[in-house]
C-alpha cells in the first residue's frame, strides 16, 4: 500500500462499536428514567423475535497487560471474586424487575478483566444465577475471553458443561521483547495447551486475538506470531491495532515512549504481511480486522449479510438489545446506550441501594438511528444504501462530497443511491464511516479523543 495513502489518512477516528460515539453522548439529556423507557420499548419488540444480548464485565487481573485500555482491577486476593458475583447476580435482578417478562438469551459474553481470574465454581455459580432467571434461544452462543496462562482444563470444562461454545484467547505477539513491554510474558506452549484442550472438550469456535503495532514489534515478530497460529488453526483471528491511548486514566502506556513505537508505515506493513499470510491459510476477511475459516459461524453470517457489531465486536447474529453487568458495562437498546459506573466501591453501593447502577448514556434521535443503520451497514458489509426513503439525511450531499477524494483514491465507489468500500479501501473503514459521522464533523475535537486508524 502506497505510503501516501497511509500519511493521508492515518488520523485520529473511532472504532465504531456505537453510533454515537461515547465521546459524543448527549449526557445533558439523558437520565435513569429515560434509559429504563428506551430499554422497555426495545424489549417488548424483540425479545420473542431475537431475544437479548448479555456483556459481562469480569475487571480482575493479577497483573497490569500495558497495551490494555480496559477497565479492570489489579489484584492477587481472590475473596473478591464471590462479593462481586453477588452484585452482578442482584444487578441481573434489577433488570429481570425492570422487564416483567423473563428474557430469553440469545447471546451471552464475558469479557474483563480476566473472565479466568474466577475458579471454575463461582463462574459456575454466575452463570446458573443468569440462567435461573431467563430462558435460552433456539440456537443460543455462550463465550468467554481466557487468560492462556491461567485457564484450566477445570475452567473450559465447567464453562462447555454450562453451554458455553465459543472461547477467545488472548495472544497479542510471541515475541519475547514485546512481551517484556506490555507486561505479558506468555510462552507458545500455554497457548498450545488450551487450544488444544478447548478443541479436545468440544468448543466449536476457538478464536485467537493478535495486535500489530504493538512497542519494539517488527515485521519479524508479527511473521512469527502469524506462522505459530496458523500451527494451532483457530476457527477466528481477531488481528488488529494496537490502540495508543495513553491519556486514559488507568491503563499502564505510559510506561513506554511514543518512539518505542512502530512507525505508521511500519505498522500498516505488518498488518499487510499478516492478512496476507491469514489468506493463505485459507482465512476470510471479516468486516474490519477480522479474519475466519469458512466453517465458523462468522464467515456464514457475513454471507448471508447477518454480521452484526456491538460493544462486544462482531457477532454472528443480531438482537436489539443488549445489557450489560458488572462495572463499566456498556447496554444498548438500539434506541439508547447507557454505561455503568466504572468504580467497584460505587458500584457496590448503587446495588446495594436496589439502583441500576448507570452513571451516563445517549438516548438517540431520529437522526442519529439513520446515521446510526449506515455506520453498521458499512462496519458489517462494507457497503450502504439509501435507496428507501428513511435512510436518507439531509447532510447526506455533503457526505458524498466528502467521500469524493476516497472515490478517487480507488478506497470506496459511489453509485446513485448507494457506496460500497472497495478491496483497496477495507483498511480504510474507520475512515469512511468518519464522513458519515455527523457529530464529529459538527464538532471536530480539539484534544485527541481517539486512537489513530492506521
Amino acid at each position: 500500500m502506497a505510503n501516501a495513502l497511509i500519511s493521508k489518512y492515518n488520523v485520529a477516528g473511532p472504532r465504531y462499536t456505537s453510533y454515537p460515539t461515547v465521546p459524543y453522548w448527549n449526557n445533558d439529556t439523558f437520565s435513569l428514567k429515560k434509559w429504563k423507557a428506551s430499554l422497555i420499548q426495545s424489549f417488548q419488540e424483540s425479545n420473542d423475535a431475537e431475544g437479548v444480548s448479555l456483556y459481562i464485565h469480569l475487571p480482575f487481573c493479577e497483573s497490569l497487560c500495558t497495551f490494555c485500555g480496559c477497565n479492570k482491577r489489579i489484584t492477587k486476593r481472590h475473596e473478591v471474586e464471590s462479593p462481586y458475583i453477588t452484585a452482578v447476580l442482584k444487578e441481573w435482578e434489577l433488570y429481570c424487575n425492570l422487564l416483567e417478562t423473563k428474557p430469553n438469551i440469545k447471546e451471552l459474553h464475558l469479557g474483563g478483566g480476566t473472565p479466568t481470574f474466577f475458579t471454575p465454581q463461582n463462574l459456575e455459580r454466575l452463570i446458573t444465577g443468569i440462567v435461573r432467571k431467563a430462558t435460552l434461544a433456539k440456537n443460543y452462543e455462550f463465550s468467554f475471553e481466557g487468560h492462556p496462562n491461567n485457564t484450566t482444563r477445570a475452567h473450559l470444562q465447567t464453562l462447555f458443561d454450562l453451554g458455553f461454545k465459543r472461547v477467545s484467547f488472548g495472544v497479542q505477539d510471541y515475541n519475547e521483547t514485546v512481551q517484556k513491554a506490555i507486561h505479558r510474558i506468555q510462552p507458545f506452549e500455554n497457548v498450545k495447551r488450551v487450544t488444544e484442550t478447548a478443541r479436545e472438550i468440544g468448543y466449536t469456535s476457538i478464536s485467537h486475538d493478535i495486535i500489530f503495532g504493538l512497542p519494539f514489534q517488527t515485521e519479524a515478530h508479527v511473521e512469527e506470531t502469524i506462522t505459530k497460529t496458523k500451527s494451532l488453526k483457530p476457527d477466528r483471528i481477531a488481528f488488529y491495532s494496537y490502540a495508543h491511548v495513553p491519556w486514559i486514566k488507568g491503563n499502564g502506556q505510559r510506561g513506554y515512549k511514543d518512539s518505542d513505537l512502530p512507525t505508521p508505515e511500519s505498522k500498516r506493513n505488518q498488518y499487510e504481511l499478516g492478512k496476507e499470510m491469514l489468506f493463505q491459510a485459507d482465512y476470510v476477511e471479516i468486516g474490519m480486522d477480522h479474519f475466519a475459516l469458512q466453517t465458523d459461524a462468522l464467515y456464514q453470517a457475513t454471507t448471508n449479510k447477518e454480521l452484526h457489531r456491538n460493544f462486544m465486536g462482531y457477532s454472528a447474529s443480531k438482537t436489539q438489545v443488549m445489557i450489560g453487568l458488572g462495572v463499566s458495562s456498556i447496554s444498548d437498546s438500539w434506541y439508547g446506550f447507557a454505561q455503568n459506573v466504572k468504580g467497584l466501591e460505587e458500584y457496590y453501593h448503587l446495588i446495594e441501594e436496589d439502583i441500576i447502577p448507570v452513571y451516563r448514556g445517549h438516548i438517540l434521535n431520529e437522526e442519529d438511528l439513520v446515521i446510526r443503520k449506515h455506520i453498521l451497514n458499512l462496519m458489517c458489509q462494507l457497503e450502504t444504501s439509501w435507496s428507501a426513503t428513511e435512510n436518507y439525511f439531509s447532510e447526506l450531499p455533503d457526505t458524498l462530497i466528502k467521500l469524493k477524494e476516497m472515490e478517487q483514491d480507488a478506497l470506496v465507489e459511489i453509485f446513485s443511491n448507494k457506496i460500497r468500500i472497495t478491496e483497496k479501501g477495507k483498511p480504510f473503514v474507520r475512515n469512511i464511516c468518519m464522513a458519515f459521522d455527523l457529530l464529529l464533523q459538527r464538532n471536530k475535537p480539539e484534544a485527541q479523543l481517539f486512537s489513530m486508524t492506521i
